[in-house]
């Protein structure tokens, strides 16, 4: 064997072992990067509702959420306003390639799904209340949907488990 070639081998093996480890801007740790923390898309958020003032849900807009009363009993479990009504009331479904629903701070109930039977997206339930908005709300803050035909309603943080 030439002496050359033994010492030329060894500095190349040293460059590539180099090249696997070291100071080059990486570290070569096996960690997993964080987990990027979605926004919250349903807030608490002090508003006045007929006077006064009450602490109520809100989109990452702040556009106030209502549920409706006809959502319950043999009605529960299922979304009942449909066509024209969800005109009026449109269902407050996941957007921006959201996967499920975040609370925010003072969001204590649970936040679940159903599919919206009329195609419109995922809809968004609150301790088991479909949640919509209402059309003549026309800016953050907006309640005026509350106690529309006595069955629609704002929804507190603190709303009451669908029964």
């Amino acid at each position: 064997m030439r002496p050359g070639i033994g010492a030329f081998s060894a500095a190349a093996a040293a460059m590539i072992m180099a090249g696997c480890g070291g100071p080059s801007g990486t570290t070569g740790s096996n960690t997993p990067a964080p987990t990027p923390t979605a926004a919250p898309n349903v807030q608490a958020k002090p508003e006045t509702v007929a006077g006064q003032s009450m602490t109520i849900l809100v989109d990452t807009r702040g556009m106030t959420l209502y549920r409706w009363s006809t959502d319950t009993g043999a009605n529960k479990g299922k979304i009942n306003c449909v066509g024209g009504c969800a005109t009026v009331w449109p269902p407050f479904v996941l957007t921006g390639g959201a996967s499920s629903p975040v609370p925010g701070p003072g969001v204590t109930g649970t936040l679940t799904t159903l599919a919206n039977p009329e195609g419109k997206g995922t809809q968004v339930l609150y301790n088991g209340w479909p949640l919509y908005f209402y059309a003549k709300d026309q800016a953050p803050g907006d309640t005026t949907g509350q106690g529309v035909g006595g069955k629609w309603f704002v929804v507190p943080p603190d709303q009451a488990p669908n029964a």
